[in-house]
């Protein structure tokens, strides 16, 4: 193992735990001519459908205070158009571990889509998005009941031999009792957290200014939820967890890896800062240099010490 390796599961390691996230990162190749994306550990792709959507109508992007609203609304090609155009050229430019977001507005989309994908070598895992807060149904809807969090994961790890990583939503009462609920579903590993909801008002207009009305925050305003939620997970799980909200340095993802992330994913930062990843990549090494750690997965879970 290196200093930043990663085994996040006995079938699936990352050469550093920087994930690309899904939703800001296209199918890893529209970053394609700011970077090369093998350096990263692995990256999870834009969110998947069955079919074609074209995603919320109206404003769906504005920027706030230290992060972003967006109400894209899973906007993407469907899976056919995925497999025919976008697949080919992520199997011949992408190298390292690509995982599928995938998501349906009823259990059983989730399971087809899931059965469709578990065919193709390319997609090493599934993130399961149960936490979408733009769409009308599915994601986020799915997301804040224990029970269908518990059944949704049961019934995709049935139709897939891949990994089921399920991505979680900040915006529930109970974070532990989500968490167990993918677990006892059957979940391999955790992704938390999605994005918190929130809205944007233009007061010239009088009206909100998302064509949705409510739409997802992200960015560094959201990393103190981020992290609580990641440490609750921690104390009632020993899955190999994801951390996502808010990173924006190398400080940051130590943060999440001490209270319990074992790889991190990176998004709105990137659209701001494509140049990023390399220069926390760098920081991340001095930090296991200085610190004297053989592998940085040493400081995972230390505030629980």
């Amino acid at each position: 193992m290196t200093k930043l390796s990663v085994d996040f599961l006995s079938n699936l390691k990352f050469s550093n735990p920087i994930l690309s996230a899904s939703g800001c990162f296209g199918n890893s190749l529209s970053y394609l001519e700011y970077f090369d994306p093998n350096i990263l550990g692995g990256t999870i792709l834009k969110g998947l459908t069955l079919k074609p959507k074209d995603g919320n109508s109206g404003e769906r992007v504005i920027e706030t205070a230290s992060g972003m609203l967006n109400s894209v609304g899973l906007e993407n090609l469907g899976y056919d158009k995925f497999i025919k155009e976008s697949l080919p050229e992520i199997e011949a430019k992408i190298s390292i571990p690509v995982i599928a977001n995938i998501n349906g507005s009823t259990p059983e989309e989730y399971v087809l889509l899931a059965k469709k994908l578990d065919k193709h070598k390319k997609i090493v895992a599934l993130e399961l998005n149960l936490s979408c807060p733009n769409v009308k149904s599915g994601g986020m809807s799915f997301g804040t009941q224990a029970k269908m969090v518990h059944d949704i994961t049961l019934a995709v790890k049935q139709a897939t031999s891949k990994p089921v990583i399920v991505k979680l939503s900040p915006n529930v009462t109970d974070m532990q009792a989500i968490v167990l609920a993918a677990a006892e579903g059957g979940a391999d590993g955790i992704s938390l957290i999605n994005t918190l909801l929130g809205m944007a008002v233009d007061i010239g207009k009088k009206k909100p200014v998302l064509g949705n009305t409510f739409g997802g925050l992200s960015g560094p305003a959201i990393k103190p939820v981020g992290l609580r939620c990641v440490y609750q997970a921690r104390q009632v799980t020993n899955l190999p967890i994801i951390g996502v909200g808010g990173i924006a340095n190398a400080k940051d993802v130590l943060e999440y890896m001490a209270v319990g992330a074992n790889a991190v994913s990176i998004g709105t930062m990137l659209l701001s800062e494509p140049l990023m990843v390399g220069k926390i990549l760098q920081d991340l090494q001095k930090y296991c240099e200085n610190e004297g750690l053989k592998n940085l997965q040493e400081i995972v879970g230390v505030c629980h010490q």
